[in-house]
């Protein structure tokens, strides 16, 4: 009777970690910019995991299983926020986003606080324009098209090859 329970409550587990990452897969396909798509390809895919690894456990009967399975779902807990929020910052950064999406920008403010300090970029007074959203290969060159100075240089500071590739 138990065991027909636990397989019961592993096939539910596995099936809703199924859908949650289905739904991330949507999520990616349809969202319109890179922020929302971002969203819809760790939140979802976390607790998918989450389930997917429960119903393993479940499935499996074995206590030796549980710590792996906890120390696999930590592991996405820790790297999958850190790996967006990486993503959405180097978004901002190199202007790719709709400002006009945006409902709150509080990075702005702490650009604007590190310019006043002589850090960082410099202060902008009032927000860019929105930008047309760029396929994959027009982002990748059109980071390429700043002219190096006469050190091989951008303004970046990333070093180029002559080319305008970065090294």
């Amino acid at each position: 009777m138990l065991d027909t329970v636990l397989d019961a409550a592993a096939a539910v587990c596995l099936v809703l970690g199924a859908l949650m990452s289905l739904a991330a897969a949507i999520g990616l396909v349809r969202f319109p910019d890179l922020l929302t798509r971002m969203h819809a390809g760790t939140k979802p895919q976390v607790f998918g995991l989450l389930l997917m690894l429960t119903a393993v456990a479940l499935e499996n009967r074995d206590p030796v299983m549980i710590p792996l399975i906890i120390l696999g779902w930590v592991f996405q807990l820790l790297t999958v926020p850190v790996s967006a929020h990486m993503v959405g910052r180097s978004t901002y950064r190199t202007k790719h986003l709709n400002r006009a999406t945006l409902t709150q920008d509080d990075l702005q403010e702490v650009l604007n606080r590190a310019g006043e300090r002589g850090g960082g970029e410099p202060a902008r007074a009032e927000p860019a324009p929105a930008e047309p959203a760029l396929s994959d290969a027009a982002l990748s060159d059109s980071v390429l098209t700043e002219p190096p100075n006469a050190d091989g240089q951008r303004a970046d500071g990333q070093q180029t090859d002559g080319s305008g590739r970065t090294r």
